[in-house]
């Protein structure tokens, strides 16, 4: 990837997507959450009619809902989206889909939750495993997501800048298994969104991709402010 951080960000319409990209261009890929829609198709629609627009497409679950991982890989295969945001268990069934249709510029995670303990991770994050809530090493979790060929780790949710010993330790191992790219998710703003991405930087991660939804929103208008996609990429990164 050309950059090192990119913004993973929601738009309320094609219009504010469009004035996004206007803005921070390949810096931001815009979400659009399968949970919103009534069937498949519905999103489908979307994501074409922004692609349309060349508006670079994250296809997502929607609060991480696990539930939606089949309707990801349904529309995702469907529509070539740039990025796709996947729960653990259904990463490999979503990344042997693409890789027959010859997605190869795609970008696919996958959901890791933190545990409250540095060093170990809740890989059980499908429909019915995340009722269990067993614990494994963070190198363990990366190197299963590695041996498959998955491109990253989704790290949900961190609550901010509370969790930076976890995220470290995550990084560190994805790193070591050969993962490049990192998206810290859950609580991000313009305001720790730097101290976040710099520990992923530092330990190891060549791309970030940080998700900041609802913070970036308008309450009132409930667009994504230009002002702040302007602040995060005039942001500079202490890198190696």
């Amino acid at each position: 990837m050309k950059h090192r951080v990119i913004f993973n960000i929601l738009a309320k319409d094609v219009n504010n997507a469009k004035e996004l990209v206007d803005v921070a261009g390949d810096r931001v890929l815009v979400g659009i959450m399968v949970k919103n829609y009534p069937n498949d198709e519905a999103a489908i629609e979307q994501v074409e009619f922004f692609k349309s627009n060349n508006i670079p497409v994250s296809v997502g679950l929607g609060a991480g809902d696990p539930a939606m991982w089949k309707k990801v890989a349904d529309v995702s295969a469907k529509t070539h989206p740039e990025h796709i945001n996947q729960v653990f268990p259904a990463a490999g069934y979503t990344l042997g889909r693409i890789s027959q249709l010859n997605f190869s510029n795609t970008i696919m995670n996958a959901l890791i939750e933190p545990s409250g303990t540095p060093g170990e991770v809740i890989i059980s994050t499908g429909p019915n495993s995340c009722e269990y809530k067993e614990k494994v090493s963070c190198e363990m979790a990366a190197t299963m997501l590695a041996e498959i060929g998955v491109h990253s780790v989704k790290f949900y949710p961190i609550n901010g800048d509370e969790r930076l010993d976890e995220v470290a330790a995550m990084v560190k191992a994805a790193t070591q298994a050969g993962l490049k790219i990192f998206e810290p998710t859950g609580g991000i703003d313009v305001n720790n969104v730097y101290r976040i991405v710099q520990t992923c930087l530092e330990n190891g991660a060549e791309t970030v991709i940080p998700h900041l939804y609802t913070s970036l929103v308008n309450k009132e208008t409930r667009r994504t402010e230009v002002e702040k996609i302007e602040q995060l990429v005039s942001m500079e990164w202490n890198v190696d």
